[in-house]
């Protein structure tokens, strides 16, 4: 079992920063690919980004989001960064985090845990 807290997001003005985190709890974590998804209002959640269990290279970012958001893991602290930069109101929405065994992937349905939740909200 994997338990996940997301945190870091809020309100931020267009051009903005945040950084979001998202701790886990239970054995393993490092053995856990980890993906961010989002979910705007009156939208499908979709994919922002993944990076596998050993981190470095093995990242990947959304189209509408690359150059401005880079996704990072520490294993030591059992958590999983989502840093977002340049931030446009069309990144406004629910971000979660997820984690599954194994290999990558960008379909939600493939990840086994997910957290609750962090709003980012971003004004024009």
């Amino acid at each position: 079992q994997v338990q996940l807290v997301e945190s870091g997001g809020g309100l931020v003005q267009a051009g903005g920063a945040l950084r979001l985190s998202c701790a886990a709890s239970g054995r393993s974590f490092s053995m856990y690919a980890m993906g961010w998804f989002r979910q705007a209002p009156g939208k499908e959640r979709e994919f922002v980004a993944f990076i596998s269990w050993s981190g470095g290279a093995n990242t990947y970012c959304v189209d509408s989001v690359k150059g401005r958001f880079t996704i990072s893991r520490d294993n030591a602290k059992n958590t999983v960064y989502l840093q977002m930069n340049s931030l446009k109101p069309e990144d406004t929405a629910v971000y979660y985090c997820a984690a599954r065994r194994g290999g990558t992937s960008m379909y939600d349905d493939a990840y086994d845990y997910w957290g609750q939740g962090t709003q980012v909200t971003v004004s024009s």
